[in-house]
């Protein structure tokens, strides 16, 4: 995993869903990222294209179009795409997280492959590809690191990976300012001179791969790209046999047919070498992988004896999908058989060996009818089934011909809410063909109950919740009780229940207690009003000014509306007031000995605030307004004196 170099996405949440968490590796189109999938709560793999290519919009076109057909796709040893989708200036793919390493890893790790061992890493690979050719797509990019796998020892699942420079057969030709787009080492000529791909060229990349598997390095090797380019238009690709001599003829015959420079004489596609690849790996010897363990390869060598394989016709439905005996004889380069014809004829239909090859027949006929009775006709449930998402598994199995019920959801901690938690016959159960498999999905993991969170930090209660298993977002709102930092409350509340891996928290965080205006309000008004929301007021006193009303708040800081903790200071400045009054009313009232009250400014308070003030002012209260808590307005005005006992209107609003 690539942690060498901070990376900007990391930590951000793409189209409000993916969270990225790490990234695996940079390509020359895209970077790759582990994410998780806050929506559905799985760990995936977030492909991201590179900013420069992201800014070309017939290059995104094509690649939102690829994704689609890729998505398509549904087999086991294909790397699933779930999504794509554009953030701003990043357009990226969501796809299956298969945690593990690449074939190229087990290569630099063991040099190379026994010969029963790689074709049976080819057997997957070709099996994906074909899904791919039969769907109408062009892997263009077979190598080494696009093969994933998964799994401990030598028990590992295959997965192709990379269809992201996949394309219809119908527009084969993908460059980029007149860059051919692909890994040189593995490309086909007619790539190499056009652009050009179809199914063939993928069958080109799988032979250079098997040779690769076989000896343990490129059949081509220059030291340019270049060069290694020219080499794969003008040269014959060498036989696996002469760098690692050992190698049963069978092996030659599959790197030689499916390597040809000519596509017509390749096999037409990837379930053609497939077939071919069965046949050859049921001819090995036992042994062979033992046999040649401790064999060194050489290098590799082009001579002018190496054979050029003879074609595969491409639309030839009655031919057997093996590598012909024909083409084997040729590559252990038999001398020819100089006898006439007639003689030949002879020899093939006389003889013991007609009798060896009849009783070879019936022995093969009564092999098969006996496997046919005991095993044959029946097959088994998949074990790859559990894990996977309920209409991936629906459409494999009706793809095979089984009938599908899908049954009650079961809890489970480790299977995602909506994939195969177990099946009904057991997975690797035998059964026979068109029968009734039961899928169970999961429900996600147990409920659990959320605890209380208030009065904690915002960082203590994210990790709370992050150690249960929930994913949680962040709100802000007032409080007069909780202080500013701190959790007032959750969603879903605490005590209540919730499924981690699939439910959201929200935590609400107090943004503090709100500042009321005091602007405007006599100072002992002002100054008890703050003192009621648990503020400190510190008083600074001013001579009025012309035309200023005295005793009087002028301003105040922090200002009306900031958010602020009980016990924080407000401090205002006020204007002096000159002499007392000559009958006081209340303690911030004056009453000029006849009657009248200065009235007092509740503008900004709330309803219950303004009667409170004004009801101890000596006055009497009007509220009107049809909704909304804050006065907006006021009759007689703040600072204007009005006869004790008479009524104050008050406007509320919203």
């Amino acid at each position: 995993m690539d942690t060498t170099v901070a990376d900007p996405l990391v930590g951000q949440v793409l189209d409000g869903r993916y969270r990225i968490e790490s990234r695996i590796a940079r390509g020359g189109m895209a970077t790759v990222y582990v994410a998780r999938d806050i929506k559905l709560g799985r760990e995936i793999a977030l492909k991201v294209m590179h900013a420069n290519l992201a800014q070309d919009e017939g290059f995104v076109r094509r690649f939102i179009g690829e994704a689609k057909s890729a998505a398509a796709l549904s087999h086991p040893n294909v790397v699933a795409v779930y999504d794509q989708g554009s953030d701003g200036h990043n357009v990226f793919l969501a796809m299956e997280y298969v945690p593990g390493r690449t074939l190229r890893d087990l290569l630099n790790e063991r040099r190379r492959l026994g010969p029963r061992e790689a074709l049976n890493v080819m057997q997957k690979v070709l099996a994906a590809l074909g899904a791919a050719h039969r769907a109408g797509l062009v892997h263009r990019d077979v190598k080494p690191e696009n093969v994933l796998l998964t799994g401990e020892g030598n028990d590992f699942q295959i997965k192709v990976a990379d269809f992201g420079l996949a394309r219809a057969e119908t527009d084969s030709k993908q460059t980029k300012t007149g860059l051919i787009i692909g890994t040189v080492a593995y490309m086909a000529p007619e790539q190499v001179l056009s652009g050009d791909a179809d199914a063939r060229s993928d069958v080109y990349a799988a032979g250079i791969l098997l040779f690769e598997l076989l000896t343990g390095m490129q059949p081509h090797q220059a030291e340019s790209p270049l060069s290694v380019a020219y080499k794969h238009v003008n040269e014959v690709v060498p036989l696996p046999s002469s760098v690692l001599p050992g190698l049963p003829p069978q092996l030659d015959a599959l790197v030689a047919a499916a390597t040809n420079r000519d596509p017509a004489h390749r096999p037409p596609d990837a379930d053609r070498l497939l077939g071919a690849t069965m046949e050859a790996a049921r001819a090995l010897p036992p042994d062979i992988d033992q046999r040649l363990a401790g064999a060194v390869p050489g290098r590799p060598h082009n001579a002018t004896a190496v054979m050029q394989a003879p074609a595969f016709p491409q639309h030839d439905a009655g031919r057997p999908n093996y590598v012909s005996p024909g083409l084997l004889r040729q590559t252990q380069h038999a001398a020819p058989d100089d006898r006439p014809l007639a003689d030949r004829l002879l020899a093939m239909f006389t003889g013991r060996y007609v009798l060896i090859g009849i009783g070879l027949i019936a022995l093969i006929v009564l092999g098969w009818a006996v496997w046919y009775q005991t095993a044959g006709q029946y097959s088994t449930v998949p074990k790859s089934i559990v894990g996977m998402t309920l209409s991936d598994a629906k459409s494999q199995l009706q793809g095979k011909g089984y009938r599908v019920a899908v049954g009650a959801q079961r809890i489970s901690q480790t299977i995602p809410k909506g994939s195969i938690v177990s099946t009904d016959p057991a997975p690797g159960s035998r059964i026979s063909g068109g029968a009734l498999i039961t899928l169970y999905p999961s429900s996600g993991k147990k409920p659990v109950r959320l605890p209380d969170l208030k009065g904690q930090s915002q960082a203590d209660a994210q990790q709370k919740l992050s150690s249960m298993g929930f994913s949680s977002t962040i709100s802000q709102e007032t409080s007069d009780d909780v202080a500013k930092g701190q959790v007032t409350r959750t969603n879903p509340a605490g005590g209540q229940t919730a499924q981690p891996g699939s439910d959201q928290i929200t935590i609400y965080v107090s943004s503090g207690v709100v500042v009321p205006n005091v602007v405007g309000q006599p100072t002992q008004q002002a100054q008890q009003l703050l003192q009621s929301k648990g503020f400190v007021v510190n008083i600074q006193e001013q001579d009025a000014q012309d035309g200023q009303q005295k005793g009087v708040v002028l301003s105040q800081t922090p200002p009306a509306n900031a958010s602020a903790n009980k016990g924080d200071t407000i401090t205002l400045i006020v204007t002096k007031q000159d002499q007392q009054c000559a009958v006081p009313v209340v303690n911030w009232f004056c009453n000029n000995g006849n009657g009248q009250v200065q009235v007092p400014n509740v503008t900004g308070m709330s309803v219950k605030d303004a009667r409170r003030t004004l009801h101890q002012a000596g006055f009497n209260v009007n509220v009107t307004g049809i909704a909304g808590d804050t006065i907006r307005l006021q009759t007689p005005s703040a600072g204007a004196t009005a006869q004790q006992g008479s009524t104050v209107i008050v406007v509320r609003s919203p």
